[in-house]
């Protein structure tokens, strides 16, 4: 690979699969850093999120989606349509499933948006750590007699297991093309999305219901103090009803005080400098149905 005759190769790669699968732990796996939020809950991810990884002689861009599913909400709406963009932009196409459910019933949309794409694809198998080699080998049968992957390949993404395969198999199917971004760049979203977004998951990873799925975050200045190694942030968190607000704010203001700490640890990691960090919660009123309010939080 570190030959100088060898021609640079790049490539841009979707990550597509049904909600809570391990898209994002997957891509995070994949590039050694935390690019991409993770929580238990199934629609963490609302927008795609670019994941450079930098090999030997050649890059990948890989493009982490939303989940594919049955929409019922405009925020759903645009988050499945974000996915579906994504195949059509794209040289290859990894889909991941997870071991315990290969009878998902939001596969079967996947693998149309795959038929009509003609594009070399993967599928992946993730979480082969929660059972058996004899419950995998027929999902694996069942998956090659469609005739639609290039290879699958069995992995526990959290774990790292089978990554090393799904890297050559990618390299494989890479054409020459060139470094589309520079070599010390892990990810395409900016410093605030990237602050709303971890702070985003600690609701996630925190609140229950639907509470997490009804709350947005937008990040209205951030202020670096080099001098001092200090960054000072101050976010909004938007919900739905005076309700949720309560919910979120917590008796005494123990809710919001958890989650502003913990969100405040990850982006003290994230950027090495001590962070201050300002949180309000702001009730808009069904912001998730109203095609206007999206527009303004990004969605």
């Amino acid at each position: 690979m570190n030959s100088d005759k060898q021609k640079f190769l790049s490539g841009f790669v979707a990550i597509v699969g049904p909600p809570n699968v391990g898209k994002s732990t997957l891509l995070n796996r994949l590039l050694g850093t935390k690019v991409a939020i993770v929580s238990p809950k199934p629609q963490t991810t609302r927008k795609r999120i670019l994941g450079i990884y930098h090999g030997d002689g050649y890059q990948v861009a890989f493009m982490d989606t939303p989940g594919i599913h049955k929409t019922r909400t405009l925020l759903h709406k645009s988050m499945v349509a974000s996915a579906q963009e994504a195949l059509h932009e794209v040289d290859i196409i990894i889909m991941i499933i997870e071991m315990p459910r290969p009878d998902d019933p939001d596969i079967p949309l996947i693998l149309k948006n795959l038929e009509q794409t003609r594009k070399p694809s993967f599928l992946i198998i993730n979480k082969i750590d929660t059972g058996s080699k004899k419950e995998l080998l027929p999902i694996i049968e069942s998956f090659s007699r469609l005739n639609l992957f290039d290879a699958v390949i069995p992995i526990s993404a959290l774990k790292g297991k089978g990554i090393e395969q799904v890297m050559k198999q990618l390299h494989s199917r890479l054409k020459p093309g060139p470094a589309f971004f520079p070599k010390d760049m892990k990810t395409d979203q900016s410093d605030s999305f990237l602050v709303s977004e971890m702070i985003r998951e600690k609701i996630f990873l925190h609140t229950r219901q639907e509470l997490p799925y009804s709350s947005a975050v937008t990040v209205d200045r951030m202020e670096d103090k080099p001098e001092k190694n200090l960054l000072t942030v101050t976010a909004r968190i938007h919900v739905e009803s005076d309700s949720q607000k309560g919910m979120l704010i917590g008796q005494k203001g123990r809710m919001i005080k958890a989650i502003g700490q913990s969100a405040r640890r990850e982006l003290e990691k994230i950027f090495e400098a001590r962070i201050f960090l300002d949180l309000t919660v702001h009730v808009e009123k069904n912001w998730s149905r109203d095609t206007r309010a999206l527009r303004r939080l990004g969605y």
